[in-house]
């Protein structure tokens, strides 16, 4: 079989998974964010008047506890660089900056070389 019949396909297969990665990854920020934003009024008026009350447990789907755990992995490569912060924005954004980066432009990058060379 000759490279040419090998990498074609393959470049395919790089902006594909590029694709689905970045989608993932942005919907799982999205999810997040809307949590975040939503809970964010309680939290201030519990600030406020100081008082503590129980938080409510989480009824994540299947699907949404899916996509996160996907994300987390995806992203787990680059929990070193948000080690020493706490704000869960940081972390998630920074995760989710990188992830586009490496996965969304980096394999972007390599399947157009491979269709290139090709």
């Amino acid at each position: 079989m000759t490279a040419t019949r090998v990498l074609f396909p393959l470049a395919g297969v790089l902006r594909v998974a590029s694709r689905i990665v970045c989608l993932i990854v942005v919907v799982s920020f999205a999810i997040f964010a809307v949590g975040q934003t939503s809970t964010a009024s309680t939290h201030q008026v519990d600030k406020v008047s100081e008082t503590t009350t129980a938080t409510q447990p989480s009824h994540e789907g299947a699907v949404h506890e899916a996509i996160d755990e996907v994300a987390g992995k995806l992203t787990s490569p680059f929990s070193g660089i948000t080690a020493g912060s706490t704000s869960q924005w940081v972390i998630r954004g920074v995760g989710t900056l990188m992830a586009l980066l490496v996965y969304g432009i980096g394999l972007g990058y390599i399947a157009r070389v491979i269709r290139i060379r090709v």
